[in-house]
């Protein structure tokens, strides 16, 4: 592993320090009466650990000229309670039917399929009550509202939820690139994307960095799902901490199904080669996100 990889992946458990710290903090507590048993199941998933790539993200185009930004902590924080979220749901018997997550039983397994689905509603409303709290830290009223809306798309029908919706109507159905990648784009792209997108505005990036930004999370996004694809024929259950060849079972297009695992292997790398063109593009470098996309190159979990 090259120092550079290291250092980032240092940076990157820095940053998931902080987070899980914030997140103790801010979540409700399990030991209030009225919900007790709730917020227990919330606090198992949001603070279940994972890479925190998408509030990292966040974090590291906010902060890009050197000063920490509070306000980009908690929308990506925000951003990471959308995700558990969907984890939730997406491991539920009636979607992905999963026993494991983070190396630990999925929160239905826990704390039963009624509880781990008000969880997960839970989550999803706490994260909006976050990005409209904003103001509090000095965030205007127009830019609360732009990522207020931003994640709302990126969470809704037109994102992250509408992937999810192609992906159950092409299990088991003959797929071709193009839909896949919308599916993705959608399903995962979109809550990679919205968190940059946010960054850059709470930094006050100017139109062409921000465009720049926009279409290197769309580069990152696709990379991450190819190689999530990948792991999921390449790895094992102790290093990913959930199951593997359930894609395969599910009848689930892939990118190796689709394209072939060598064929697969190449796109990653030239996903990733047009990742860093991109980075090359912008007025100010940040070479964090360089590291990212290498970083999601080359994970192994």
């Amino acid at each position: 592993m090259s120092s550079n990889r290291e250092k980032f992946i240092q940076a990157l458990q820095s940053i998931s320090e902080r987070v899980d710290r914030a997140l103790d903090h801010w979540l409700p507590q399990p030991n209030l009466q009225t919900s007790g048993r709730l917020n227990e199941a919330v606090r198992y998933s949001a603070l279940a650990g994972g890479k925190r790539i998408r509030l990292a993200l966040c974090l590291m185009v906010a902060e890009s000229s050197g000063a920490p930004c509070e306000a980009a902590l908690r929308a990506g924080c925000a951003f990471e309670l959308i995700h558990a979220y969907s984890l939730i749901h997406d491991d539920l018997p009636a979607m992905d039917d999963d026993d494991y997550r983070r190396g630990k039983p999925t929160n239905h397994k826990v704390f039963g399929e009624a509880v781990a689905i008000l969880a997960g509603d839970s989550l999803l409303t706490l994260a909006f009550e976050w990005f409209a709290g904003l103001t509090q830290y000095g965030v205007s009223a127009e830019n609360t509202v732009d990522i207020v809306r931003l994640a709302a798309q990126a969470a809704g029908h037109a994102g992250m939820v509408g992937g999810q919706m192609l992906d159950l109507t092409y299990e088991r159905r003959e797929t071709d690139l193009a839909t896949l990648e919308t599916i993705h784009r959608q399903k995962t792209g979109a809550l990679i994307s919205a968190p940059m997108k946010t960054g850059a505005i709470l930094a006050g990036l100017q139109p062409d960095d921000r465009r720049i930004i926009e279409d290197y999370a769309a580069k990152i996004g696709l990379l991450f799902q190819i190689r999530d694809d990948l792991l999921d024929v390449e790895g094992d259950l102790a290093q990913l901490g959930k199951q593997v060849g359930r894609d395969a079972a599910l009848g689930k297009t892939t990118f190796p199904g689709l394209l072939g695992l060598q064929a697969a292997q190449d796109y990653a790398r030239k996903t990733l080669e047009e990742a860093h063109e991109l980075m090359q593009k912008l007025s100010q470098p940040i070479p964090i996100l360089a590291d990212m996309a290498d970083y999601i190159y080359y994970r192994q979990k």
